[in-house]
């Protein structure tokens, strides 16, 4: 291993390397491309980092200068491109490496300044470094070294093109290394197709997958599943905690339940910006933040500090993210606790998810809320600042507080506040939903009778608020209501009875004129007759209906069925059907009548028979010879038109064909010259008052004549004219100024206003 990769590792507290980084770094393996499948949590990161360092330094110790990129790690995501980032800045910080990163959301002109200043190593996601490439601020032809972090993930979310167009771009002598949890169909072909004879490493083992994660599934009722996480919070009162839901919209909810609680919350979904996102995370890592609520998008590379407990509010879609979430805890030799909240309708996809993620989970219930307050008495008492020395100022306030009160009300008061800053523990239902309710216990009661029933339209619903407020009692204090026909009985707690009797006076008049008076015992009321049942319509006949529709087994069989007689050769008469058989209860089915003959009508031979059809000779329809035109018997008295002829008195003499007259397009010979529109100038259109013919106006019409019979109409009346305002029916119009023409007495133009009577 190279020395300053060493000195990091030692710095940052690495003794021993994990399996998978052990594996990467075997010498045997040196320069040759890689195919890796390592569980979440084994130091993946670290791992391909010491890989491609003997193809970065070649040798040296250090890095030269910084220009085009020597390697590129792709990562699905913007937090986990973040989080490599970090881990190789630290692992290649003595070595003067510089790390670039290109990621989505983030702004790309700075991230161009800095890949024009030169960087050796460039992390980013697939679709900001396939931007890059396009605009050639990304230079690939000096890369080493390819590193396809998460790659099925990557696959998952559609960038198999992008890797494919990066892999394209990048120089054909380089190393190729791909890391993922699982290896399918699709990784395999890409490597099959980018890699040159690439070595395959697997350091997953299904006996030892998450062994340091303690899965559990908890049984809740479907209206507890918010509770049981809130509880599940407050009982193991972790470091760090992240709740997976499904959707962003049970991401915000269950964020701002936790929050209303006073739990230190943050949510991260990919509707938030990628500063959102970022802060979100630095709040976790700082300890500002103790609960985040995340979608998948946090299932994936996601290491935050001591995150000892993994919460699935909603159950994931497959058994593969149900591991990358759990991957979140029980990293690098930590403990940690997966949790699975599972209602009653969801438990069957529950056991198929660990059956197929080969894990063993615990079955059993949320902590309730007396669990919740054992373990919080419990983890006070062992508390270390019990054992730990006071400074001089704690003991100087420790005496004064000895001093005012007893050691008893000390111990209460702590306890109030330790108790004020912590939220209360929620009380869960059995998770068995399904099981039948009991009917609740009434004890002694009485009987009354009520004179209103179903004929004045008597419904339990109001006569429930009824009673309660004539008798001055609540709804515990009645029990059954049976609605009868004409009446209504109502059964009371016996306890209760004399203090109804004394709300309602002696007479137990109600509202609208009824009564209610109490019975010596209890009514015999039968079972309510269905609504639904309505009287069935009775058969036409006395017949039950089994004789109808007999039974299929009392049926005869064919071979064993009565036949009809048969019937006696050359009679006509109608067979009768035979009787229903009394051994059956199936009536026989009759054969029905045979068919008569045909016979020949007496009188056949006297009607008289169309002759067949006989072709003539003398019109030429013969077989085989063709039937000659021949006119019509009365063509030659029929009119018949006659072609066109010209006039003998015509210009034409009656020679040539028309070619119109002189005197315009449409002018017929002789005629007078045409007007605007090809018409002779005594004949505008429409009709002429003097039968003149007048100038025709603008569209060829008589000067002042409208169309057809309308009347002309009046002119548009200017704004500034005001001898066309309205003047009532009977009123006398003012009179105008001498010079505007406006009312006299009212100012404008040069009319001088005058004061006074006129």
């Amino acid at each position: 291993m190279i020395q300053t990769l060493a000195d990091a590792l030692a710095e940052k507290g690495f003794t021993t390397l994990t399996p998978v980084q052990e594996a990467v770094t075997d010498p045997a393996l040196a320069g040759r491309d890689l195919l890796v499948s390592a569980q979440t949590g084994s130091g993946k990161t670290v791992g391909f980092g010491l890989a491609i360092a003997d193809t970065l330094l070649d040798g040296a110790e250090k890095m030269g200068r910084a220009g085009s990129p020597l390697a590129l790690i792709v990562a699905p995501t913007r937090e986990l491109a973040f989080q490599v980032m970090r881990e190789i800045t630290w692992l290649y910080a003595r070595t003067g490496a510089v790390v670039a990163t290109c990621v989505g959301g983030m702004d790309m002109r700075a991230e161009k300044r800095t890949l024009e200043r030169g960087a050796h190593i460039v992390v980013g996601t697939p679709g900001r470094l396939v931007d890059h490439i396009k605009r050639g601020s990304l230079d690939m032809s000096g890369l080493r070294a390819v590193v396809l972090d998460e790659a099925d993930e990557m696959l998952d979310l559609g960038f198999r093109e992008d890797l494919e167009f990066m892999l394209g771009e990048a120089p054909v002598e380089r190393r190729t290394l791909m890391f993922s949890a699982t290896v399918p169909a699709m990784i395999a072909t890409l490597a099959k197709q980018y890699q040159n004879n690439a070595e395959r490493v697997n350091t997953t083992t299904g006996a030892t997958q998450h062994a340091d994660i303690s899965y559990q599934a908890m049984a809740v009722a479907q209206h507890d599943a918010e509770h049981a996480v809130i509880n599940l919070l407050l009982f193991h009162d972790a470091e760090n905690a992240i709740v997976f839901a499904n959707t962003r919209a049970m991401v915000a909810r269950l964020t701002a339940r936790l929050s209303n609680r006073g739990f230190a919350v943050v949510s991260l979904s990919g509707e938030l910006s990628q500063t959102e996102r970022t802060h979100a995370l630095q709040a976790m890592r700082d300890g500002r933040a103790k609960v985040c609520v995340a979608t998948d998008v946090a299932a994936r590379g996601i290491d935050l500090p001591n995150l000892d407990l993994v919460i699935h509010a909603e159950l994931p879609s497959n058994s593969e993210t149900l591991l990358h979430r759990s991957g979140r805890t029980g990293r690098a030799g930590r403990k940690g606790v997966s949790a699975l909240i599972v209602p009653q309708k969801v438990r069957g996809k529950a056991m198929r998810l660990l059956k197929f993620a080969k894990l063993n989970a615990e079955w059993t219930v949320p902590p309730s809320a007396d669990d919740i307050v054992a373990r919080d008495e419990d983890r006070l008492l062992n508390d270390p600042n019990w054992t730990q020395t006071a400074t001089e100022s704690e003991a100087g306030f420790a005496a004064k507080l000895t001093e005012r009160y007893s050691a008893e009300q000390i111990a209460t008061a702590f306890l109030r506040l330790h108790q004020a800053r912590r939220s209360a523990p929620e009380d869960l239902s059995a998770p068995d939903t399904k099981a039948e309710r009991k009917p609740r216990e009434f004890g002694p009661s009485v009987w009354f009778r009520l004179s209103a029933g179903r004929d004045q339209n008597a419904e339990p619903r109001w006569l429930l608020p009824l009673l309660c407020r004539a008798g001055n009692i609540d709804k515990d204090s009645l029990g059954a209501i049976r609605v009868q026909e004409t009446e209504s009985f109502v059964e009371l707690l016996a306890s209760d009875a004399d203090r109804f009797l004394a709300a309602i006076g002696p007479d137990g008049a109600l509202e609208d004129g009824m009564t209610i008076h109490k019975l010596d015992k209890a009514p015999d009321i039968g079972a309510p007759p269905r609504r639904d049942s309505k009287p069935r319509s009775p058969r036409p006949d006395a017949r039950p209906r089994s004789e109808y529709k007999p039974k299929r087994d009392a049926a005869p069989r064919a071979e064993e069925a009565p036949r009809p007689a048969a019937r006696p050769a050359g009679e006509d008469a109608p067979v009768t059907p035979p009787a229903f058989d009394d051994t059956s209860e199936a009536p026989v089915r009759p054969r029905a009548p045979a068919k008569k003959p045909y016979a020949p009508r007496a009188d056949a031979a006297d009607r008289p028979r169309a002759t067949p059809y006989k072709p003539r000779e003398d019109r030429g329809d013969a077989p085989g010879k063709p039937k000659p035109y021949k006119p019509h018997r009365d063509d030659d008295d029929r009119p018949r038109a006659k072609p066109y002829k010209g006039r003998d008195d015509s210009a034409d003499g009656g020679k040539g064909p028309y070619k119109g007259k002189p005197g315009g397009k449409f002018a017929k010979p002789g005629g007078k010259p045409a007007g605007k529109f090809g018409k002779p100038g005594d004949k505008p259109y429409g009709k002429s008052a003097d039968g003149g013919g007048k100038p025709a106006g603008k569209f060829g019409k008589p000067a002042g004549k409208p169309y057809g019979d309308a009347k002309p109409k009046p002119a548009p009346a200017k704004a500034g004219d005001t001898s066309k305002r309205f003047t009532p029916p009977g009123a006398k119009g003012k009179p105008r100024g001498p010079k505007t023409g406006k009312p006299a007495g009212r100012p404008g133009g040069n009319d001088v206003p005058r004061r006074g009577k006129d």
